[in-house]
């Protein structure tokens, strides 16, 4: 039965996720984002039309960090989980160091699909390193793919190198060049992408070449407003107010007044990471350049979660050691705050409450801020705001009339405007009360689940509708292997194909009628291309499966899916133009035509000779290279990479796809489809196989066909009874 809901896969990798007691500003990766995809696929699991949302992020288990980030699945409601998927080892890393181990991520998403043999209709990736995943899961299964950038590559390097940072340093800290490729990618594939506001459109992803693909819809990231209540309702009695509430206020305020000579004073609150770009040490040159602003009201700066500034990374040690420069500089001793550690669940909304309690003003100085979620708290709670005039507040301030938009460079104007709304009771009021009323109206959670599932259920419906076209694949390849569990996967020429081969017909038939129940492919020295073109003078449909280049590429279904995961696997250790270098000089080596040559395979015509293969491997082990080298027809000499070759290809689609080697019936007959044929799977030698494959004779697994060609392989479906084995 076809269903209606939807099933929503989100994906958040980088960063320490977990559904409570966020670490918000523990790091660089933790920040504003973990708590919006926890928020949004919170608010969307309660919706009637979704039926299950799964957010995907990377399981750590590591003694630095909490036990919980270990925990495969975090139940968070009936109808939301938590799933954390391993790839780059255990350890806690940093997002940058993430991106060679995506491929793993996608391989094991994709085992985690059919294990629970259910596919998404809809993948939502947060960030260009989840974005990449989700492309590339859409790609496969044929479904809808939905992007949320949050921060941008290009947008990110001109700041830095407005910063002075040199493009280098840039590139190898951050690997910003990489990323803007994958974010041009993303753009290119995606259906939608989803933006805080309008100027992140036109300004941020305009500076990219695949703006013209997707299609843009602005939601406003919301929030919990039961959490951020106005600081009015602190006034109810006691038993309509929670202890942990109580107690976050009392632990607030004890904090605070350590710092304070003058407790009472209103309190200027300012609450971000430890970031450059969040120019603390403009706000804090405008509070100690302006002393009638330090008889006025006092600072507050809570710059994340620190134990020892020394173990900071150097981008938050800069910035929490200027912090403490400033104080100094300025002496202002008495006058600011800055405490060391916060709790993000309860203590936060407290903060703003009791700022708003004292008439104080939230600030939020950045040179550029994509939207300000901070901003629409302090608004929640009825404390005003005074915000750099770039990007998400102009939205913010225009829809809420809350407060007053400045130029954060200027620390002047900054001074001047928390001045004016300090000073000025009936000023502060207004913007106290429109800031409660209009959150409320334009920034709920029900109001942004409301809009981003209109979005994606009019997306999903497209996708459906074969009268509407749309940019996805055709060909749902992923759809297809989810559901397989036996594949026969054969050689091309002299094996499925060649000679008086008049039994072809009847096993493409045999395979057509089965198509339900088993995978078929092929694997080939061929490349992609002529493998394609051969099969189609023999009337053979394009396979689910193509291993190709003797192993060196995999592509899937129609529309030659490439298999980015194996190249990533493969690509280890593997030194082409060295592994050249160092045969040149071998003469009995001719090195084949450039059409035959491939990123991952070097090919050479060698006659026969037993001891010129094994100086080959002296050779290349004395120079400690690792490869693969496969010898053929007594003439084709192919090297790949270690983890390369045809067998290898084949125990990698049992692990992707969860399907167990013993599922597989491989047929050859020659040398290059030797080390496939051992092992687990069942195999065939088919009846016109070179000598070569003589020594596997008598092998468990390995059936000598007295039949040739597709011929053998019927012959062998037949003994292994393969087809009551895949229809059980």
């Amino acid at each position: 039965m076809k269903r209606n809901k939807l099933y929503i896969q989100m994906f958040s990798i980088h960063g320490l996720v977990r559904s409570e007691n966020m670490e918000l500003g523990r790091d660089a990766d933790t920040g504003g984002q973990v708590k919006y995809v926890i928020e949004l696929a919170d608010s969307l699991s309660w919706r009637n039309e979704i039926e299950q949302v799964d957010l995907f992020t990377r399981l750590i288990s590591d003694k630095t960090v909490s036990e919980d980030y270990a925990n495969p699945i975090e139940p968070v409601n009936e109808k939301f989980r938590i799933i954390r998927i391993q790839c780059g080892g255990r350890k806690y890393i940093r997002k940058e160091l993430l991106w060679p181990h995506l491929d793993e991520y996608i391989d094991k998403t994709i085992k985690h699909i059919k294990r629970e043999k259910r596919i998404p209709d809809i993948v939502h990736g947060h960030y260009p390193d989840a974005g990449y995943v989700a492309m590339h899961l859409a790609g496969i299964f044929g479904i809808p793919f939905v992007f949320t950038g949050h921060s941008l590559g290009r947008v990110k390097r001109k700041k830095l190198l407005d910063d002075g940072m040199d493009e280098t340093a840039i590139n190898k800290r951050y690997k910003i060049d990489y990323r803007i490729q994958i974010e041009e990618q993303v753009l290119g594939d995606a259906e939608l992408v989803i933006t805080s506001t309008r100027q992140e459109i036109e300004q941020q992803y305009g500076m990219y070449q695949g703006k013209e693909y997707p299609t843009f819809s602005v939601i406003p990231p919301s929030l919990d407003i039961e959490k951020f209540y106005p600081f009015y309702h602190d006034l109810l009695p006691e038993i309509e107010r929670t202890e942990s509430a109580m107690y976050a206020q009392a632990s607030v305020l004890r904090e605070l007044n350590r710092f304070f000579m003058h407790p009472d004073k209103p309190l200027i609150l300012a609450l971000c990471r430890p970031d450059k770009r969040k120019n603390i040490s403009g706000l804090i040159q405008a509070y100690g350049e302006d002393l009638e602003l330090q008889a006025m009201a006092n600072l507050g700066v809570f710059a994340g979660i620190r134990k020892d500034i020394t173990d900071k990374e150097d981008n938050e040690r800069d910035v929490l050691t200027t912090m403490l420069l400033l104080m100094d500089k300025y002496d202002l001793y008495g006058k600011m705050a800055i405490p060391k550690k916060h709790d993000i669940e309860n203590e936060v909304p407290e903060l703003y409450r009791i700022s708003a309690d004292k008439k104080g003003v939230f600030v939020n100085a950045a040179l550029t801020e994509p939207f300000g979620i901070t901003l629409l708290e302090a608004a929640a709670t009825g404390l005003p705001i005074v915000a750099t005039n770039d990007g998400g507040p102009k939205d913010i301030i225009e829809n809420c009339r809350n407060g007053i938009l400045v130029d954060s460079t200027n620390p002047k104007a900054v001074a001047s405007a928390i001045k004016d709304i300090i000073a000025d009771p009936d000023k502060w009021e207004q913007f106290s009360k429109n800031g409660i009323m209009n959150v409320r109206k334009h920034y709920t959670w029900d109001s942004h689940a409301e809009k981003y599932s209109k979005e994606i259920t009019a997306l999903s419906k497209k996708i459906r509708s074969p009268e509407l076209e749309v940019a996805v694949p055709t060909d749902p390849i992923g759809r297809r292997l989810a559901k397989l569990n036996y594949f026969i996967i054969t050689d091309i020429d002299n094996t499925l194909t060649g000679g008086d081969n008049h039994k072809l017909p009847d096993l493409l038939d045999l395979l057509r009628i089965h198509r339900q129940h088993i995978g078929f492919g092929v694997a080939t020295g061929r490349t992609i291309d002529s493998a394609v073109e051969h099969l189609k003078e023999y009337d053979i449909p394009i396979p689910d499966v193509m291993i190709t280049s003797v192993g060196a590429e995999i592509y899937y279904g129609n529309d030659l899916h490439y298999g980015q995961g194996w190249e990533t696997h493969i690509a280890k250790n593997w030194d082409r133009e060295r592994i050249k270098q160092l045969l040149a000089d071998f003469d009995f080596l001719e090195y084949q035509e450039e059409a035959t040559q491939r990123k991952f395979k070097i090919s050479y015509f060698m006659d026969h000779s037993k001891d010129r293969l094994a100086q080959i491997h002296h050779h290349l082990l004395k120079n400690n290279c690792k490869y693969t080298l496969i010898y053929s027809h007594e003439k084709f000499l192919d090297i790949l990479p270690q983890r390369a070759s045809k067998g290898k290809a084949i125990r990698y689609l049992s692990y992707k796809w969860e399907t167990p080697l013993g599922n597989f019936l491989v047929c050859g007959d020659s040398g290059n489809d030797e080390e496939m044929l051992r092992g687990e799977p069942l195999a065939v030698v088919v009846g016109n196989y070179s000598k070569e494959l003589e020594s596997l004779r008598g092998r468990r697994n390995i059936l000598f066909a007295e039949n040739s060609y597709a011929g053998g392989i019927l012959e062998a479906i037949d003994r292994y009874k393969f087809l009551e084995r895949a229809a059980r």
